[in-house]
């Protein structure tokens, strides 16, 4: 299976005693790519996501924040590692450093794409089409993903404990559950294990709506 998202990966260093840091011009210029991007990705968002260099997942009382000259920016990451990438000129022209406190050793990065959740749990199957489409569409823009490579579906993300994942299908009578399977948040990644519950566009054909009872995590293409 092809990587179902784009990651475009930066090593981290040692800034201090138990402290791993980014550059930001590297991170910058992973992430900005997304921001030049013509094309529609309204569907889309683009953050920075920390990844452990050992199989795993990252420890919940790792930090990740900005240090510009004079100020420290905190930038909140959330289950799966992911945080807003903020883009600004002072912090490239410093070469500012992105501090990574209460980690478990080395920790890279990588620009991720997914899809935007929506409040209200509400998802009409051809938006979600749509935006399979132009995550696919930016993949092949960034050489991410082969010619021949095709919009499947989409993986709806919850974490491994807590209260089960509620998806629904519904079509034509009564809203149909989604299995719930355990698997990585991003097709292709290694790191971490979550409960996934996969819509697979061939398996509903048709207009349908999805349910989701709860927020999820997060919101993967998948592309095969």
């Amino acid at each position: 299976m092809l990587l179902a998202l784009l990651s475009a990966a930066g090593s981290a260093s040692t800034h201090a005693a138990g402290t791993e840091w980014l550059s930001y011009r590297d991170a910058y210029r992973a992430m900005i790519v997304f921001e030049k991007y013509g094309r529609p990705k309204n569907y889309l968002q683009n953050q920075i996501q920390l990844v452990p260099a050992r199989k795993g997942v990252l420890p919940d009382t790792i930090q990740l924040s900005l240090q510009l000259k004079g100020s420290s920016v905190r930038l909140p990451l959330d289950a799966i590692g992911r945080a807003v990438f903020p883009v600004l000129k002072a912090a490239f022209d410093e070469n500012a450093p992105l501090l990574i406190d209460g980690g478990a050793g080395p920790v890279s990065f990588r620009a991720r794409i997914s899809i935007v959740p929506r409040t209200d749990g509400v998802y009409d199957s051809a938006e979600l089409r749509a935006a399979c489409a132009q995550a696919l569409d930016y993949q092949r823009y960034t050489g991410a993903s082969a010619r021949g490579s095709a919009c499947v579906g989409v993986r709806f993300v919850y974490p491994a404990e807590g209260a089960a994942p509620q998806l629904r299908v519904r079509a034509n009578g009564q809203p149909a559950l989604l299995p719930v399977a355990l698997g990585a948040a991003f097709p292709g990644d290694e790191h971490g294990a979550y409960r996934v519950v996969n819509y697979r566009f061939a398996e509903h054909a048709g207009a349908a709506q999805l349910l989701a009872a709860g927020a999820p995590l997060a919101i993967a293409p998948l592309i095969e």
